[in-house]
C-alpha cells in the first residue's frame, strides 16, 4: 500500500478540541501512502487537541477555509472530538467546503464525533453511515441509515465509530482515497433544502484550478 496516495494532496479540517489520536493517526498513515497533507481550519495560527481527558498537543494550521479552494484537495478528512466539530458546523465557511467537497464527488472520510459535519452540510441522506454512538439520533433525523460497525463505505464516504477503529479506518481511507472522485447522482449528495439555502448564486467562489471523549472546556483566550 505504500504510495498508494502519491501526488494526492489531502485535506484535514479541524479545530481546537479535535481529538489527538483521530487526527495524527490517519495523517500518519496519509503520509506513509505518500499523500501529501493540508491542516485547514477556521482561524490561522495553531490549533490545539484534546487527549481524550486532558488538553493534548498543537498543530500549525497551513490554510484557513477562507484560503483554502476545495479544488486543489484528492480528498476530505474529518477527524473527531466533541468540541471540534460542534465548533465547525457553526462556521458557515467550514460547511461549504465540506458540501463543496461531497458535491464534487471527492471522497471524504470522517471518524467519531466528525460526522456531525457530513450532518450539517447535508450530505447524509441515504447514506449508510457509522459514528460515536451519541450522533446516531442527528444522522437518522437527517435521512441517513446509521449502522454500529467499525467501518462503513456508502458512495467514497468513509465512516467509524471511535478510537478504537483507527486501524481498520486508516487502512481503509487509504484504498478509497486511491479509487479517486466517485460518481454520486446530485440527489445524493444535495438535498432541495440546501439548493434552497445555498442556491448557484450563492456558491463560494473558489477559483477553479489550474488542470493538472468527555466534552472539553473551551481554551482559554
Amino acid at each position: 500500500m505504500a504510495q498508494a496516495l502519491a501526488g494526492q494532496t489531502i485535506a484535514v479540517l479541524f479545530t481546537d478540541g479535535v481529538e489527538q489520536v483521530e487526527l495524527t493517526e490517519p495523517t500518519r498513515a496519509l503520509r506513509d501512502a505518500g499523500a501529501q497533507v493540508t491542516f485547514v481550519s477556521i482561524h490561522g495560527g495553531t490549533v490545539r487537541s484534546w487527549a481524550f481527558d486532558r488538553w493534548g498537543e498543537t498543530f500549525d494550521i497551513d490554510l484557513t477555509v477562507d484560503q483554502a479552494n476545495p479544488n486543489d484537495f484528492q480528498a476530505l478528512l474529518l477527524p473527531g472530538g466533541v468540541m471540534n466539530p460542534d465548533t465547525l458546523r457553526m462556521h458557515d465557511g467550514a460547511v461549504q467546503f465540506v458540501r463543496q467537497m461531497v458535491r464534487s464527488g471527492k471522497p471524504v472520510a470522517s471518524i467519531c464525533h466528525g460526522p456531525w459535519m457530513l450532518v450539517e452540510a447535508e450530505a447524509v441522506a441515504g447514506k449508510t453511515l457509522t459514528s460515536y454512538r451519541s450522533l446516531r439520533t442527528d444522522i437518522r433525523n437527517a435521512g441517513g441509515n446509521w449502522v454500529d460497525r467499525e467501518v462503513v463505505i456508502d458512495s467514497g464516504i468513509v465512516t467509524s465509530r471511535d478510537p478504537n477503529d483507527l486501524p481498520v479506518f486508516n487502512r481503509t481511507i487509504i484504498e478509497v482515497f486511491a479509487r479517486g472522485q466517485q460518481d454520486r447522482p446530485e440527489s445524493d449528495v444535495v438535498t432541495r433544502a440546501s439548493e434552497e439555502s445555498f442556491p448557484a448564486s450563492d456558491a463560494p467562489a473558489w477559483p477553479r484550478s489550474p488542470q493538472a471523549e468527555p466534552e472539553p472546556p473551551r481554551p482559554e483566550e
